[in-house]
C-alpha cells in the first residue's frame, strides 16, 4: 500500500492514499483509504511491482523544503565525554598500543638489589606483604559469605527477575489484546464498508444496464416513430397534389363557363335575368 504525506511530498501520491485537503486537514497528515480486508485487486501480477516503482519515483524526485531538525538544540557530540574517555580516543586515534593490565598490586618482590641491607626497603616489602594477606583473608570471607548466603540471594534476585518478567509480559499481553482489538475493528469496519460498497456498486451496475436499456428503447422508439411520419407525410403529399389537381381542373371549368356566359348576346342576357 502507497501513502501520501500531505505538505511534504511533490503530489505524485499513490495507489491507496489521498490527500487531507479541505477545511480542518492537518497539514502534514497521512490518510490511508485503503480497505485491506477486502481490495484483492492489490494481488493481481505486476501491482506490487507498479507499487513499488512508484514509491521509488517517489523518493528519487523528492526534495526536503525545510529541514525537520531546526527545533532541536545544536548536536554537542562531547556531552558525554570524560578525561578517561578522551584520553581513551587520543590514544585509538594515535594508533597507540592499549597498555597492560598491571599486576603490581598482587606481587611480593623483595627489595631491590643493592638495598638488602635498607631497612625502609624491607619496611615496605613487609606492608605490602600484610596487606596481600588482608586481601586475601577479605577474599576468603567473601567466598565464606557467597557460600552461605549466595543461593538465597540469587533466588531473592531470580524472583525480583520473575516479578519484572511478569509485569512485562502483562504489559506485552495487553499490548497485543490492544492490536488484536484493533485489527478486529478494523476487519469489521472494512467488512461492512465493503458489503455496502459492494451493493452500492451492483446497484449502480443495474442501473447504467437501465440507462443504457432506456436508451437502447428510445431510439428504437425514434426509429419506429418515424417511419410513420415519413409514409403519413408522403400520403400527405399525394393527397395534396390530387386536390390541387382537382382544384385547378375545377378552376379551369368554372373559368370557362364564365367566359361563354360573357359572349352572350345582351337581349339573351336580359331574358336569362327575367
Amino acid at each position: 500500500m502507497v501513502y501520501q504525506v500531505i505538505g511534504g511530498g511533490t503530489g505524485a501520491g499513490g495507489l491507496g492514499a489521498r490527500a487531507a485537503g479541505g477545511p480542518g486537514g492537518d497539514l502534514g497528515a497521512v490518510v490511508v483509504d485503503a480497505l485491506p480486508y477486502i481490495d484483492h485487486e492489490y494481488e493481481g501480477p505486476g501491482v506490487r511491482e507498479a507499487v513499488l516503482a512508484m514509491v521509488e519515483e517517489e523518493t528519487r524526485r523528492y526534495r526536503p523544503t525545510k529541514n525537520y531538525l531546526e527545533h532541536l538544540p545544536p548536536l554537542n557530540l562531547h556531552a558525554f565525554e570524560t578525561d578517561i574517555i578522551r584520553a581513551e580516543l587520543e590514544r585509538l586515534q594515535s594508533r597507540t598500543p592499549m597498555d597492560m593490565i598491571s599486576m603490581k598490586r598482587y606481587e611480593l618482590p623483595p627489595p631491590v638489589h643493592g638495598r638488602h641491607n635498607d631497612l625502609q626497603a624491607w619496611t615496605e616489602a613487609v606492608d605490602n606483604s600484610y596487606a596481600q594477606l588482608e586481601q586475601q583473608v577479605t577474599r576468603i570471607i567473601n567466598l565464606e559469605l557467597l557460600e552461605k548466603y549466595g543461593a538465597e540471594v540469587c533466588k531473592a534476585h531470580n524472583e525480583v527477575l520473575v516479578g519484572l518478567a511478569r509485569n512485562v509480559q502483562g504489559r506485552l499481553r495487553d499490548i497485543r489484546s490492544q492490536i488484536q482489538d484493533i485489527h478486529l475493528g478494523r476487519k469489521t469496519r472494512q467488512t461492512e464498508v465493503g458489503e455496502r460498497l459492494q451493493l452500492l456498486e451492483s446497484q449502480w451496475v443495474g442501473l447504467v444496464s437501465k440507462n443504457y436499456e432506456i436508451e437502447r428503447a428510445c431510439v428504437e422508439l425514434e426509429k419506429e416513430t418515424s417511419a410513420p411520419d415519413e409514409q403519413f407525410m408522403k400520403g400527405w403529399t399525394s393527397q395534396l397534389d390530387n386536390d390541387n389537381k382537382t382544384n385547378i381542373i375545377k378552376n379551369g371549368d368554372e373559368d370557362h363557363h364564365n367566359d361563354e356566359e360573357h359572349d352572350e348576346p345582351p337581349l339573351k342576357k336580359a331574358r336569362a335575368f327575367e
